[in-house]
């Protein structure tokens, strides 16, 4: 998902950086290229030592097959672990290079080491197109508009990335959604040790059971009453459809993977930050149902909370994004009102989030508990519309 330009701008008025980048045919595949100097992160030079390795590995022709058949359903497919079942001698060889690799991503994105790998590998261009491969690297920029991709010789080259290449790509990736959900447990874990009030990740991320019969609607105040953290239940807000703009995003790239950061007030009247994970939210331009709870009231002292979209590109750092959003809200004091935490979360967010493209995709500012409709965010990227849903203890 693109984070545009403007909704950064007009959000926070941050200085943006971009690489410029002459794109040629996708069909010009025959001529080597120079790879740059550019400063790149940790994540997309394991990402691309892993490319590399594959593409010498794909030499052999009896492993080339083995992997083509293996990921030729267009589904993402560990890297490491398809390596690590061939019994052929390149992908022995690759499998050390990929583990090296899968180890240099955990510790890149702040996850623990037992995550396990997150590299991942799928297959685009023209398929059995009967020529040889070239592995590329899936990029954080979405609006890169050249990729380098490597061939049996480890040679790079150039194609265009606003056009499907005619000859097959496998496409060298982190698997996005193994990633949020270890890295938002490790937000909150992090954010808890800080002094943030968290909870579990599933407390509020969860899709609502069916409700019993539900109270009288709560009245508008300032403050949430007990009653919305009685025995019988609790108010929450349910998302039950979500958009985010179109960004014309590039062949190469797979499905986004978004979370929410949500914080208020808790009940002992300190900051409170759950996360909340859409799996569901692949593409930008289409609309989802996902009857999914975005805010469970019980939890915060008022009756309003804020929510910061952000996406998983890759290079997310989910432990120093965990201490920088704890030191901006550890400053923030219960005044007896509500204060808006939309700004200090989006002011701590590390620089390189706003490089290339990076993981913020919009705000709420003070979504309230009585609320229903649809609400854009502060950026005009993205939609929810809500509903109030009651759920009910067993």
């Amino acid at each position: 998902m693109s984070v545009r330009k403007q909704l950064r701008t007009a959000l926070c008025g941050l200085a943006l950086t971009g690489l410029a980048v002459t794109a040629v045919p996708a069909t010009a595949v025959a001529t080597p290229v120079a790879t740059g100097a550019a400063k790149v992160s940790p994540v997309a030079a394991a990402e691309d030592a892993a490319a590399r390795a594959l593409a010498r590995s794909f030499a052999d022709s009896a492993w080339r097959a083995e992997a083509g058949s293996a990921v030729a359903g267009g589904a993402e497919t560990g890297l490491g672990a398809l390596a690590e079942t061939s019994r052929t001698r390149a992908a022995a060889s690759l499998a050390t290079v990929v583990a090296a690799a899968d180890r240099a991503v955990v510790a890149a994105k702040g996850l623990p080491a037992d995550t396990g790998g997150l590299l991942t590998v799928t297959l685009a261009g023209a398929r059995g197109s009967g020529r040889a491969p070239l592995v590329a690297v899936e990029p954080s920029d979405d609006e890169i508009t050249a990729v380098t991709a490597y061939d049996t010789r480890g040679r790079a080259h150039t194609l265009d990335a606003s056009r499907m290449p005619d000859v097959p790509v496998y496409v060298v990736g982190v698997d996005g959604e193994k990633a949020v959900e270890a890295g938002t447990r490790v937000l909150e874990r992090e954010l808890a040790a800080a002094g943030v009030t968290t909870a579990a990740a599933n407390a509020t991320a969860a899709t609502a059971p069916a409700a019993s019969t539900a109270p009288t609607a709560p009245t508008t105040s300032t403050a949430s009453t007990t009653s919305t953290a009685s025995s019988t239940g609790f108010w929450t807000s349910r998302i039950t459809s979500v958009r985010l703009a179109d960004d014309k995003e590039t062949w190469i790239k797979g499905d986004a993977e978004i979370f929410s950061i949500v914080s208020g007030f808790g009940l002992d009247g300190k900051v409170r930050v759950d996360t909340v994970t859409h799996p569901y939210l692949d593409d930008a331009g289409t609309t989802y149902h996902p009857n999914q709870i975005l805010v469970n009231w019980s939890l915060y002292k008022y009756n309003l909370a804020d929510a910061v979209m952000m996406e998983d590109d890759g290079d997310t750092d989910y432990s120093a994004l965990a201490k920088a959003i704890a030191a901006a809200l550890l400053t923030i004091a219960d005044l007896g009102a509500y204060i808006p935490l939309v700004d200090p979360v989006v002011d701590a967010l590390p620089s390189s989030f706003w490089t290339d493209d990076a993981d913020f995709v919009d705000a709420w500012y003070t979504l309230a508990r009585e609320m229903t409709g649809t609400r854009d965010g502060a950026g005009a990227n993205g939609r929810f519309t809500f509903d109030r849903y009651w759920v009910s203890a067993l």
